[in-house]
């Protein structure tokens, strides 16, 4: 019995060191301060939008890692359901200006580029919708938050 205990044991302690640690990924496309947001052809039935901001976006084949702050804006064009996407471009509206951290789009579905505030709009990327805008609160700690929380204006 003795020895079927310890075997046992020790084939647990082989499988746990055996195994990999695993990490949760962050699904999150983009961390962003967002400055102003620019809506066209118009505010009431905008086809693109320019928001203009720092922003922390997932690195490419990287599920847990974000490219360090960069200012500028990102530009998307309206995809999927209508509907949804102006809604939240509204919400990036509303939070405009006001130093609130959100997060957006799925890293494995959304593949925004940020680019420079003098370069002029063109080649949108396509806004996807599939797990929503979120406002962060807390998580100060967390590296791509922290590192918008620090970047200068």
């Amino acid at each position: 019995m003795r020895k079927a205990s310890f075997g046992v044991l020790a084939l647990a302690g082989l499988i746990l060191v055996g195994t990999p640690a695993l990490h949760a990924s962050d699904m999150v496309a983009v961390y962003a301060r967002v400055d102003r947001v620019v809506l066209a052809p118009d505010e009431n039935s905008p086809r693109t939008i320019q928001v203009f901001g720092v922003f922390s976006v997932a690195k490419p084949n990287d599920r847990n890692d974000y490219q360090p702050p960069a200012h500028g804006y990102l530009y998307f064009t309206l995809t999927g359901d209508e509907r949804q996407v102006r809604r939240e471009w509204n919400d990036l509206k509303q939070i405009a200006g006001t130093k609130q951290i959100v997060a957006l789009g799925n890293r494995y579905t959304m593949k925004p580029r940020v680019r420079a505030e003098k370069d002029a709009p063109s080649d949108p990327d396509p806004y996807a919708t599939d797990t929503g805008l979120t406002k962060v609160n807390g998580r100060t700690d967390y590296a791509p938050i922290r590192a918008l929380l620090d970047s200068r204006d």
